[in-house]
């Protein structure tokens, strides 16, 4: 049972290497006049709070330069073994925030204000995607090619769904949650939005992505696994 079962609250673990800036993010969470989330654990050292208590958190909220080191590529790390993650940096170039969201996490901007900390810890929590306008504006002034930037994770997620296989049954596949499988397809949906082009239907998704070259048409077909349920 998970650490935000016992009273109803989102717990949060936070990797950062300032106190100042973990009290901060405290007095943000004790303020947030529904109550909604909690820390559990805090620390500068990644690896130390995933042993502690920070292993059970429902979300990480983590420093991407921690010590003088920037860690993207662990970001990709936890995003792929599952977790729930919110990079909260000052190191809000484009190409970080754009790598960020291609690992799977989202981006927070320290200068964004308690309600945009806040909100998107409850989002992430609940595997809804949240653009905040660090984000926003890193995908807007995106100038690689002109398409969304789908991880490798949400890709292989997206070519299971299109098949026909329940959010479930990828789960199985890829060896996680159906939550996280319904996190990466809301993220590909998020964003598709983010640069004008809105996919809501499944079928829309599957059309973007094929103009896009992300999917290829003849990748997609009828399988369907025996723990398929009803499509949603």
């Amino acid at each position: 049972m998970g650490a935000s079962q016992l009273d109803g609250r989102i717990t949060v673990a936070i990797i950062e290497d300032h106190d100042v800036v973990i009290d901060g993010v405290r007095s943000w969470v004790d303020r947030d006049p529904e109550q909604r989330v909690r820390v559990v654990a805090s620390g500068a050292d990644l690896d130390k709070v995933l042993a502690g208590p920070g292993g059970d958190a429902d979300v990480l909220l983590v420093d991407l330069n921690l010590r003088g080191t920037l860690i993207v590529d662990r970001i990709a790390d936890l995003t792929g073994a599952g977790r729930r993650v919110v990079v909260f940096s000052a190191h809000s170039e484009s190409e970080n925030v754009l790598a960020v969201l291609d690992a799977g996490a989202e981006f927070l901007e320290k200068d964004e204000s308690r309600e945009h900390c806040v909100e998107t810890i409850v989002a992430v929590a609940a595997d809804r995607p949240y653009v905040t306008p660090s984000s926003a504006g890193a995908m807007i002034a995106d100038d690689r090619p002109a398409r969304p930037a789908l991880s490798r994770q949400e890709l292989a997620a997206l070519r299971l769904w299109f098949q026909g296989m329940s959010k479930a049954s990828v789960g199985l596949r890829m060896g996680i949650s159906e939550a996280t499988v319904k996190q990466y397809i809301d993220r590909a949906r998020a964003k598709y939005a983010a640069v004008g082009r809105r996919a809501t239907t499944k079928d829309a998704l599957l059309a973007r992505a094929i103009q896009d070259g992300l999917i290829r048409a003849e990748e997609i077909g009828e399988y369907r696994s025996l723990a398929s349920g009803p499509e949603s």
